[in-house]
């Protein structure tokens, strides 16, 4: 019985006439082994720094100072220095490709960092407009929370109001105890 049971399975994994070889099954229950990777690994958040340090020397005088001043001493040493001196002659193809070198390697790296840049911004961006609202609606909250004072105060007593009205009553009572009543007058008490 157990023969007839392999026989199956093998004949299962292996049809009549494949010839293939039979790919073995991943399972899935277990993490998947790591993979050999031709290319080396890197951090990218590194990368990126270096790359904006880069950018941001590429973009100062100083770079440019010091850039001048190597182009102008090798003209002037493959120029002026004695032929066994010299290596790189007249139409300075060496300087050429080491400048197109420099900038082929310069502007990827400064357009990474205007990436980087343009992320953060994006982010900040987003932080402000979320900060913008959350303070448009609490100026709206406070907004509302005046109106609702104003207009119970318009309700409330104020000491003006409660002065006025005194005042009215004490000149009717000062009023009408000028003026006595005609049945207080007689002399009949109550």
């Amino acid at each position: 019985m157990a023969a007839e049971d392999r026989d199956r399975t093998a004949s299962n994994r292996h049809p009549a006439g494949a010839t293939a070889a039979p790919r073995s099954r991943a399972r899935l229950d277990q993490p998947r082994g790591s993979r050999r990777r031709w290319l080396p690994d890197y951090d990218p958040e590194a990368f990126g720094q270096f790359s904006e340090r880069i950018a941001r020397f590429l973009g100062t005088g100083r770079f440019i100072v010091w850039m001048t001043i190597t182009i102008i001493v090798w003209v002037l040493w493959n120029i002026f220095a004695p032929r066994a001196a010299q290596f790189d002659h007249y139409p300075f193809i060496f300087l050429t490709l080491v400048l197109s070198l420099q900038a082929s390697y310069a502007a990827p790296l400064i357009l990474l960092a205007q990436n980087r840049q343009d992320d953060r911004d994006r982010v900040n961006l987003e932080q402000d407009r979320k900060q913008n609202e959350r303070s448009i609606a609490d100026t709206e909250y406070l907004t509302r929370e005046v109106a609702a004072l104003r207009v119970n105060l318009g309700e409330v007593a104020t000491r003006d109001w409660i002065r006025s009205e005194l005042q009215d009553l004490l000149k009717e009572i000062d009023g009408r105890s000028a003026h006595p009543r005609g049945d207080e007058c007689d002399g009949r008490g109550r």
